[in-house]
């Protein structure tokens, strides 16, 4: 087992070190971008903040948001997702109204949509650099260049940090990092687990697809063709578990259908629907569209438990063994090298029910491969959510950040701690931080598999 760990990671790297972005997107972030124009803000963000809106060269929306006492720090916004549809300047705006403490807190804030809905990790983090280059090119340097990145986003802004680290041999334009609530590890592990719900899901309700449908390989997501919307998925799930109905309306079978899935893929009720969509339509546009067809996602050798007859599971489920060719596309777009020169700081809810929070120990073990573990601290909430923590939280994260940019103070967990108790005052919403906490490495929550 060891020598094939050993054989896999060998092979990531080369590959890592060898491909440019193995999902092309073009162009470049070079792209000449028209100036922003001034616009009203959005509701919720602070009162005499100036914010400007517009889409770059490249196709991407935009909003910056400059406060009116501005500490001349500049925040660069990776956000979530991936969003499947084309860009809209709606989701720029959700953006914005959702980190308006940003503002608060005297940053100023930009944000892109990227240039296309779907997945490429690399495309984003060229989309965010060209939104930077932009607010360079209109307002000026900034003192300091804060890279925030958020679930799917934090991976956009490791790539984004590793990518521009170092520009013509001089350091890049970011001061530091901070990942909150990431899908970290790349492609190739953070979404292992989703192929293990849906082969544990057929085995369980045999009815993604039904038996009447066509059969296709599960990790394909949906054909290219399939016109299977989310509403008719729900109600799908919903006629196997009744997860929409109250525990007392559900039948026995419900019940018993439910226990397995979550016990064995170990995910809380609340996110099953979510990670079926993700596991069916993001699945599809991960291989159709960015792959070629090909296959990243296996489950060889993993030995699933948590059911009523583990035994019958293991023999039951469906079994795929990933591609090589299709493995080393994915991870030399979205896998982290930890290459990254910058202070980063990490915060991550230790109750996510989205991204695991042993994710956490996967992107420590990048770094520490790397050598670059000495630049990174990471904080743990005692919260169960993942789109957005508390509002406290992330000031005190930029704050703790630019001491260390500024003054070479790293910060540890216990002084984050006391920080967010200091200034909760001000911005409200909770200090939820646990400095003793560590994550289990992520094997314990994802089974391990054979990897080509």
């Amino acid at each position: 087992m060891r020598q094939d760990i050993l054989r896999s990671f060998i092979a990531t790297w080369v590959i890592v070190l060898s491909a440019c972005s193995a999902i092309p997107d073009k162009p470049s972030p070079q792209v000449a971008s028209a100036s922003p124009i001034t616009s009203p803000c959005p509701k919720g963000v602070p009162a005499d903040t100036r914010c400007y809106s517009g889409q770059d060269g490249a196709g991407a929306f935009y909003w910056i948001a400059i406060p009116a006492e501005w500490n001349r720090v500049l925040v660069m916004h990776a956000h979530g997702g991936p969003e499947l549809g084309a860009p809209s300047m709606a989701r720029a705006t959700e953006d914005l109204q959702r980190w308006a403490v940003t503002l608060k807190a005297g940053f100023a804030w930009a944000g892109s949509t990227y240039r296309r809905g779907g997945y490429g990790v690399t495309m984003a983090a060229e989309d965010t650099e060209r939104l930077r280059a932009l607010f360079v090119q209109t307002f000026g340097a900034p003192r300091r260049t804060l890279l925030h990145g958020q679930s799917y986003g934090a991976g956009v802004a490791a790539k984004a940090a590793e990518l521009y680290a170092t520009v013509d041999g001089r350091k890049g334009p970011y001061d530091g990092l901070l990942l909150t609530s990431g899908v970290l590890g790349g492609g190739t592990q953070a979404y292992d687990y989703r192929l293990d719900l849906r082969v544990v899901y057929q085995y369980v309700c045999n009815n993604h697809p039904l038996p009447s449908e066509p059969a296709y390989p599960l990790w394909q997501g949906l054909p290219r063709e399939s016109k299977l919307t989310s509403a008719e998925l729900l109600r799908r799930i919903d006629a196997c578990t009744g997860v929409r109905m109250s525990a007392e309306d559900r039948t026995a079978q419900q019940r018993a259908n439910l226990a397995t899935l979550l016990d064995t893929v170990r995910i809380p009720e609340r996110s099953l629907v979510g990670n079926m969509n993700w596991a069916t339509f993001l699945f599809r546009d991960v291989v159709q569209e960015r792959l070629d067809g090909g296959n990243p996602f296996g489950n060889i050798g993993v030995k699933y438990s948590g059911s009523r007859d583990d035994a019958a599971l293991n023999a039951g489920v469906l079994r795929y063994p990933a591609d090589l060719a299709a493995v080393s596309k994915l991870a030399a777009d979205s896998n982290p090298t930890g290459r990254v020169n910058i202070p980063t700081l990490g915060l991550h809810a230790i109750d996510d029910p989205t991204a695991f929070v042993e994710l956490e120990s996967v992107y420590r073990d990048v770094r520490e491969r790397a050598g670059t573990a000495d630049l990174l601290v990471q904080t743990f909430s005692r919260e169960s959510e993942h789109s957005y923590l508390s509002d406290a939280e992330y000031p005190t994260l930029f704050a703790a950040l630019l001491d260390w940019i500024d003054n070479g103070r790293k910060p540890t967990t216990e002084g984050i701690a006391a920080r967010c108790k200091d200034i909760e005052a001000r911005f409200g919403g909770g200090c939820h931080f646990d400095p003793t906490y560590v994550p289990q490495p992520l094997t314990v929550r994802v089974p391990p598999r054979q990897r080509p």
